[in-house]
């Protein structure tokens, strides 16, 4: 799966410690910075990079380092088409998938280890969003309000 990531300064070093794992995986990660963390880059910058990659169909999934996540996924459920969740547990990990559709997880360094990080992104990359009759409306209604309210 080819996979778009990025971070600001706060979620470098996870985000360095999963890239390994990630390629190890069998996986093709894109990644758009930070390169450094002395950079200090404006997260919002950082998720319009991730997420234009998964817009142009460049990737199937995106996934946000930051220090909590919760910044992150502000920024990325800002852009028109993106579906982006905190994720910090895994039940999450394949349930905003399956139900909501989310196409970018945003993970916060400071809240989970590289150990259950790494947990969290495989069930994510693993999961399928549903298609049963209810799915499909849902997504249709979530793609109406976009429209409408964006």
């Amino acid at each position: 799966m080819r996979i778009s990531v990025g971070s600001d300064h706060a979620g470098y070093k996870l985000k360095m410690a999963m890239l390994p794992l990630m390629k190890e995986a069998g996986h093709e990660v894109i990644d758009n910075g930070c390169d450094d963390p002395a950079e200090q880059p404006y997260f919002p910058d950082v998720a319009q990079k991730v997420c234009q990659h998964v817009l142009d169909d460049n990737a199937e999934k995106a996934i946000m380092f930051c220090g909590t996540g919760v910044g992150a996924a502000i920024a990325c459920n800002k852009i028109p088409g993106i579906r982006a969740s905190m994720i910090h547990d895994w039940h999450c990990a394949h349930q905003a998938v399956e139900h909501d559709h989310v196409n970018v997880m945003c993970i916060g360094e400071k809240i989970v280890g590289d150990w259950i990080a790494w947990d969290l992104i495989q069930e994510f990359l693993r999961a399928q969003g549903d298609t049963d009759e209810r799915a499909v409306i849902i997504q249709q209604k979530l793609r109406e309000m976009e429209s409408r309210l964006g």
